[in-house]
Protein backbone atom coordinates (compact mmCIF):
# COMPACT_ATOMS: atom_id res chain seq x y z
CA UNK A 1 0.00 0.00 0.00
CA UNK A 2 1.14 3.58 -1.01
CA UNK A 3 0.68 6.65 0.23
CA UNK A 4 -2.48 8.27 1.76
CA UNK A 5 -3.23 11.56 1.37
CA UNK A 6 -6.49 13.44 1.31
CA UNK A 7 -6.03 16.69 -0.45
CA UNK A 8 -8.79 18.67 1.23
CA UNK A 9 -10.45 18.76 4.83
CA UNK A 10 -11.65 21.97 6.84
CA UNK A 11 -13.23 19.72 9.95
CA UNK A 12 -13.80 20.71 13.50
CA UNK A 13 -10.39 20.06 14.32
CA UNK A 14 -10.02 17.60 17.78
CA UNK A 15 -8.34 15.05 18.90
CA UNK A 16 -11.07 12.32 17.41
CA UNK A 17 -10.77 13.60 13.88
CA UNK A 18 -6.97 12.94 14.24
CA UNK A 19 -7.40 9.54 15.80
CA UNK A 20 -9.82 8.82 13.04
CA UNK A 21 -7.30 10.14 10.56
CA UNK A 22 -4.89 7.40 12.09
CA UNK A 23 -7.54 4.77 12.14
CA UNK A 24 -8.17 5.75 8.38
CA UNK A 25 -4.60 5.35 7.19
CA UNK A 26 -4.08 9.27 6.16
CA UNK A 27 -0.34 10.25 5.53
CA UNK A 28 -0.93 13.41 5.14
CA UNK A 29 -4.03 15.96 4.92
CA UNK A 30 -3.61 19.71 3.45
CA UNK A 31 -6.38 21.46 5.96
CA UNK A 32 -7.43 24.69 5.10
CA UNK A 33 -6.51 27.65 6.94
CA UNK A 34 -8.30 30.52 5.52
CA UNK A 35 -11.71 31.40 3.37
CA UNK A 36 -11.59 35.09 4.07
CA UNK A 37 -9.29 35.95 6.66
CA UNK A 38 -7.13 38.42 6.55
CA UNK A 39 -2.97 38.23 6.89
CA UNK A 40 -2.97 38.53 10.86
CA UNK A 41 -6.35 36.65 11.13
CA UNK A 42 -4.56 33.98 9.03
CA UNK A 43 -1.74 33.82 11.34
CA UNK A 44 -3.81 33.56 14.72
CA UNK A 45 -5.16 30.71 12.93
CA UNK A 46 -1.53 28.90 12.27
CA UNK A 47 -1.33 30.12 16.15
CA UNK A 48 -4.25 27.91 16.75
CA UNK A 49 -2.63 25.00 14.67
CA UNK A 50 0.97 25.25 16.77
CA UNK A 51 -1.40 24.37 19.55
CA UNK A 52 -2.56 21.62 18.42
CA UNK A 53 0.84 20.25 17.24
CA UNK A 54 1.95 20.43 20.74
CA UNK A 55 -1.39 19.14 21.88
CA UNK A 56 -0.81 16.17 19.76
CA UNK A 57 2.01 15.35 19.17
CA UNK A 58 2.15 11.29 18.91
CA UNK A 59 -0.65 11.97 15.94
CA UNK A 60 0.07 15.06 13.87
CA UNK A 61 2.72 17.75 12.67
CA UNK A 62 3.34 19.88 9.98
CA UNK A 63 4.80 19.86 7.25
CA UNK A 64 6.07 22.25 4.34
CA UNK A 65 7.74 19.70 1.79
CA UNK A 66 7.08 15.69 0.30
CA UNK A 67 10.05 14.46 2.61
CA UNK A 68 8.68 16.15 5.84
CA UNK A 69 5.03 14.03 5.04
CA UNK A 70 8.04 10.93 4.70
CA UNK A 71 9.13 11.34 7.56
CA UNK A 72 6.09 11.72 9.57
CA UNK A 73 4.16 9.01 8.12
CA UNK A 74 7.26 6.75 8.95
CA UNK A 75 6.88 7.76 12.55
CA UNK A 76 3.16 6.49 12.57
CA UNK A 77 1.52 10.09 12.32
CA UNK A 78 -0.50 12.39 10.07
CA UNK A 79 1.12 15.47 8.14
CA UNK A 80 -0.39 18.52 8.20
CA UNK A 81 -0.30 20.60 4.97
CA UNK A 82 -1.29 24.41 5.18
CA UNK A 83 -3.78 25.95 2.80
CA UNK A 84 -5.63 28.96 1.79
CA UNK A 85 -9.16 28.81 -0.32
CA UNK A 86 -8.58 32.34 -1.08
CA UNK A 87 -5.94 35.08 -1.63
CA UNK A 88 -7.17 37.39 1.10
CA UNK A 89 -4.35 36.39 3.03
CA UNK A 90 -1.98 37.94 0.96
CA UNK A 91 -4.29 41.23 0.92
CA UNK A 92 -3.13 43.57 -1.95
CA UNK A 93 0.82 42.89 -0.63
CA UNK A 94 2.22 40.35 -2.95
CA UNK A 95 5.40 40.69 -0.93
CA UNK A 96 3.21 38.08 1.82
CA UNK A 97 3.11 35.37 -0.82
CA UNK A 98 6.97 34.43 0.23
CA UNK A 99 6.30 36.05 3.85
CA UNK A 100 3.20 32.75 4.12
CA UNK A 101 5.52 30.26 2.29
CA UNK A 102 7.78 30.61 4.96
CA UNK A 103 5.07 30.61 7.69
CA UNK A 104 3.84 27.09 6.45
CA UNK A 105 1.20 28.14 3.52
CA UNK A 106 2.08 25.44 0.53
CA UNK A 107 -1.62 25.55 -1.34
CA UNK A 108 -3.53 28.30 -2.21
CA UNK A 109 -6.85 29.29 -4.65
CA UNK A 110 -6.81 32.33 -6.68
CA UNK A 111 -10.36 33.14 -5.81
CA UNK A 112 -13.46 31.75 -3.53
CA UNK A 113 -16.54 31.62 -5.97
CA UNK A 114 -16.40 35.34 -6.14
CA UNK A 115 -14.12 37.49 -8.54
CA UNK A 116 -10.81 37.99 -6.15
CA UNK A 117 -7.90 40.44 -6.67
CA UNK A 118 -6.65 37.49 -8.82
CA UNK A 119 -8.83 35.75 -10.58
CA UNK A 120 -12.64 35.09 -11.34
CA UNK A 121 -14.72 32.98 -8.85
CA UNK A 122 -17.42 30.19 -10.37
CA UNK A 123 -19.86 32.27 -8.87
CA UNK A 124 -19.63 35.21 -11.44
CA UNK A 125 -21.44 36.07 -14.62
CA UNK A 126 -18.91 36.65 -16.53
CA UNK A 127 -14.60 35.69 -16.59
CA UNK A 128 -12.23 37.81 -17.63
CA UNK A 129 -9.46 35.77 -16.85
CA UNK A 130 -6.62 36.44 -14.79
CA UNK A 131 -5.76 39.68 -13.69
CA UNK A 132 -2.78 42.08 -13.33
CA UNK A 133 -2.01 41.23 -9.87
CA UNK A 134 -3.26 37.31 -10.64
CA UNK A 135 -0.35 37.11 -12.93
CA UNK A 136 2.31 38.36 -10.60
CA UNK A 137 1.22 36.49 -7.54
CA UNK A 138 1.38 33.20 -10.09
CA UNK A 139 4.71 34.27 -10.72
CA UNK A 140 5.69 34.46 -7.46
CA UNK A 141 3.96 31.38 -6.04
CA UNK A 142 5.70 29.11 -8.83
CA UNK A 143 9.15 31.35 -7.35
CA UNK A 144 8.61 30.37 -3.86
CA UNK A 145 7.21 26.71 -4.80
CA UNK A 146 3.47 27.23 -3.49
CA UNK A 147 1.19 25.36 -5.42
CA UNK A 148 -1.74 27.18 -7.77
CA UNK A 149 -5.28 26.04 -6.59
CA UNK A 150 -8.27 26.98 -8.73
CA UNK A 151 -10.98 24.84 -7.16
CA UNK A 152 -13.34 27.59 -6.95
CA UNK A 153 -12.53 29.42 -9.87
CA UNK A 154 -14.21 29.91 -13.42
CA UNK A 155 -13.22 28.29 -16.26
CA UNK A 156 -11.37 30.74 -18.32
CA UNK A 157 -9.59 32.01 -14.79
CA UNK A 158 -8.43 28.58 -14.29
CA UNK A 159 -6.96 27.54 -18.43
CA UNK A 160 -5.40 30.95 -17.70
CA UNK A 161 -3.30 30.09 -15.15
CA UNK A 162 -2.28 26.57 -16.35
CA UNK A 163 -0.85 28.50 -19.26
CA UNK A 164 0.67 31.12 -16.95
CA UNK A 165 2.31 28.99 -14.08
CA UNK A 166 5.42 27.70 -14.82
CA UNK A 167 4.73 24.52 -12.61
CA UNK A 168 1.49 22.57 -12.75
CA UNK A 169 -2.07 23.08 -10.76
CA UNK A 170 -4.13 21.89 -8.78
CA UNK A 171 -7.72 21.47 -8.96
CA UNK A 172 -7.68 19.91 -5.63
CA UNK A 173 -11.39 19.32 -4.37
CA UNK A 174 -13.84 19.08 -7.77
CA UNK A 175 -15.51 16.32 -10.09
CA UNK A 176 -16.21 16.50 -13.79
CA UNK A 177 -19.74 18.32 -14.97
CA UNK A 178 -20.20 15.61 -17.46
CA UNK A 179 -20.60 13.11 -14.07
CA UNK A 180 -22.59 16.09 -12.12
CA UNK A 181 -23.45 19.14 -13.40
CA UNK A 182 -22.31 21.66 -10.14
CA UNK A 183 -21.17 25.29 -10.75
CA UNK A 184 -18.25 23.70 -8.97
CA UNK A 185 -17.49 21.32 -11.13
CA UNK A 186 -15.16 21.31 -14.28
CA UNK A 187 -15.92 20.92 -17.81
CA UNK A 188 -14.32 18.30 -19.80
CA UNK A 189 -12.44 20.81 -21.68
CA UNK A 190 -10.78 22.34 -18.63
CA UNK A 191 -9.90 18.86 -16.93
CA UNK A 192 -8.48 18.05 -20.27
CA UNK A 193 -6.23 20.63 -20.40
CA UNK A 194 -5.24 20.37 -16.21
CA UNK A 195 -4.39 16.70 -17.26
CA UNK A 196 -2.37 17.55 -20.38
CA UNK A 197 -0.86 20.48 -18.50
CA UNK A 198 0.72 17.90 -15.71
CA UNK A 199 -2.01 18.91 -13.21
CA UNK A 200 -4.02 17.28 -10.41
CA UNK A 201 -7.33 16.40 -9.77
CA UNK A 202 -9.05 15.91 -6.39
CA UNK A 203 -12.13 14.60 -6.55
CA UNK A 204 -14.36 15.86 -3.94
CA UNK A 205 -16.66 13.69 -1.76
CA UNK A 206 -19.02 16.63 -0.72
CA UNK A 207 -22.43 16.06 -1.40
CA UNK A 208 -23.04 19.27 -3.34
CA UNK A 209 -20.61 18.05 -5.76
CA UNK A 210 -21.75 14.19 -5.95
CA UNK A 211 -24.49 12.85 -8.23
CA UNK A 212 -27.56 12.28 -6.18
CA UNK A 213 -26.08 14.37 -3.17
CA UNK A 214 -25.85 12.95 -0.07
CA UNK A 215 -27.88 9.78 -1.58
CA UNK A 216 -24.54 9.12 -4.11
CA UNK A 217 -23.41 5.45 -3.94
CA UNK A 218 -19.72 4.41 -3.27
CA UNK A 219 -20.60 2.68 -7.02
CA UNK A 220 -21.96 6.19 -8.40
CA UNK A 221 -17.95 7.71 -7.09
CA UNK A 222 -15.81 5.56 -8.55
CA UNK A 223 -18.06 5.91 -12.01
CA UNK A 224 -17.25 9.28 -11.73
CA UNK A 225 -13.75 8.82 -10.76
CA UNK A 226 -13.66 6.39 -14.10
CA UNK A 227 -15.01 9.63 -15.90
CA UNK A 228 -12.42 11.81 -14.28
CA UNK A 229 -9.07 9.16 -15.08
CA UNK A 230 -10.21 8.88 -18.91
CA UNK A 231 -10.05 13.71 -18.79
CA UNK A 232 -7.16 13.92 -16.80
CA UNK A 233 -5.32 10.68 -16.85
CA UNK A 234 -5.35 8.41 -14.24
CA UNK A 235 -1.74 9.61 -12.93
CA UNK A 236 -3.18 13.06 -12.40
CA UNK A 237 -5.82 12.02 -10.17
CA UNK A 238 -6.15 11.97 -6.37
CA UNK A 239 -8.62 12.43 -3.44
CA UNK A 240 -9.48 16.02 -2.04
CA UNK A 241 -12.44 14.72 0.27
CA UNK A 242 -13.50 18.77 1.07
CA UNK A 243 -14.62 17.09 4.55
CA UNK A 244 -16.21 19.27 7.20
CA UNK A 245 -16.56 17.13 9.94
CA UNK A 246 -18.34 18.23 12.97
CA UNK A 247 -18.64 21.74 11.92
CA UNK A 248 -21.64 23.88 13.13
CA UNK A 249 -23.67 25.31 10.37
CA UNK A 250 -22.37 28.98 11.14
CA UNK A 251 -19.16 27.59 9.92
CA UNK A 252 -20.50 26.99 6.50
CA UNK A 253 -22.41 30.39 6.15
CA UNK A 254 -18.52 32.45 6.67
CA UNK A 255 -17.63 29.72 3.72
CA UNK A 256 -19.72 31.32 1.53
CA UNK A 257 -20.55 34.46 2.70
CA UNK A 258 -17.54 36.00 4.38
CA UNK A 259 -17.54 39.55 4.88
CA UNK A 260 -18.68 40.62 1.06
CA UNK A 261 -22.37 40.80 1.41
CA UNK A 262 -24.83 41.49 4.49
CA UNK A 263 -27.08 38.73 2.54
CA UNK A 264 -27.10 35.36 3.76
CA UNK A 265 -25.54 33.26 0.43
CA UNK A 266 -26.98 29.48 0.52
CA UNK A 267 -24.73 28.51 -1.87
CA UNK A 268 -25.52 25.89 -5.12
CA UNK A 269 -28.27 23.34 -4.10
CA UNK A 270 -28.83 24.10 -0.51
CA UNK A 271 -30.90 27.26 -0.29
CA UNK A 272 -33.82 24.54 1.00
CA UNK A 273 -31.51 23.28 3.66
CA UNK A 274 -28.47 25.93 4.27
CA UNK A 275 -26.38 24.42 6.89
CA UNK A 276 -23.76 21.51 5.93
CA UNK A 277 -25.51 18.11 3.91
CA UNK A 278 -24.90 15.03 5.22
CA UNK A 279 -21.87 12.97 4.01
CA UNK A 280 -22.55 9.89 1.98
CA UNK A 281 -22.98 6.42 4.24
CA UNK A 282 -19.72 5.22 2.86
CA UNK A 283 -18.01 8.46 3.65
CA UNK A 284 -18.63 9.92 7.30
CA UNK A 285 -15.56 10.20 7.99
CA UNK A 286 -11.73 9.45 7.91
CA UNK A 287 -12.22 6.11 8.61
CA UNK A 288 -13.59 4.93 5.29
CA UNK A 289 -10.93 5.78 3.97
CA UNK A 290 -9.92 2.45 3.14
CA UNK A 291 -13.33 1.67 1.39
CA UNK A 292 -12.62 4.32 -1.40
CA UNK A 293 -9.52 1.99 -2.67
CA UNK A 294 -11.94 -0.79 -2.08
CA UNK A 295 -14.38 1.00 -4.60
CA UNK A 296 -12.17 2.11 -6.88
CA UNK A 297 -10.85 -1.70 -7.36
CA UNK A 298 -14.09 -2.96 -8.20
CA UNK A 299 -14.68 -0.43 -10.17
CA UNK A 300 -11.58 -1.39 -12.18
CA UNK A 301 -8.88 0.48 -11.46
CA UNK A 302 -5.60 -1.33 -11.53
CA UNK A 303 -3.94 -1.92 -8.26
CA UNK A 304 -1.15 0.61 -9.42
CA UNK A 305 -3.75 3.13 -10.34
CA UNK A 306 -5.57 3.02 -7.14
CA UNK A 307 -2.53 3.62 -4.92
CA UNK A 308 -1.95 6.62 -7.40
CA UNK A 309 -5.48 8.04 -6.32
CA UNK A 310 -4.81 7.34 -2.76
CA UNK A 311 -2.53 8.96 -2.72
CA UNK A 312 1.09 8.09 -4.19
CA UNK A 313 -0.20 10.95 -7.34
CA UNK A 314 -0.40 13.61 -4.38
CA UNK A 315 3.11 12.75 -3.05
CA UNK A 316 5.20 13.06 -6.61
CA UNK A 317 2.79 16.26 -7.23
CA UNK A 318 4.24 17.90 -3.76
CA UNK A 319 7.80 16.40 -4.57
CA UNK A 320 7.87 18.70 -7.60
CA UNK A 321 5.20 21.85 -6.49
CA UNK A 322 6.70 22.59 -2.71
CA UNK A 323 9.76 24.12 -2.35
CA UNK A 324 11.63 26.64 -4.88
CA UNK A 325 14.26 24.31 -5.04
CA UNK A 326 11.57 21.99 -6.94
CA UNK A 327 11.43 24.37 -9.69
Amino acid sequence: MGFRIDCLQYCNWSETVFRQMRAGGLDAVHVTIAYHETFRETVLRMEAWNERFARHADLIAPAGSAAEIREIAASGRTAIVFGAQNPSPIEDDIGLVEILYRLGLRIMQLSYNNQSLLATGCYEAEDPGLTRMGRAVVAEMNRVGMVVDMSHSADRSTLEAMEVSSRPIAITHANPASWHPARRNFSDDVLRALGASGGMLGLSLYPHHLKDGSDCTLQQFCEGAAIAAELVGAENLGIGSDLCQDQPDSVVEWMRTGRWTRAVDYGEGSAAAPGFPPQPDWFRDNRDFPGLAEGLRHAGFSAPEVDGIMGENWMRFFEAGFGPGAA
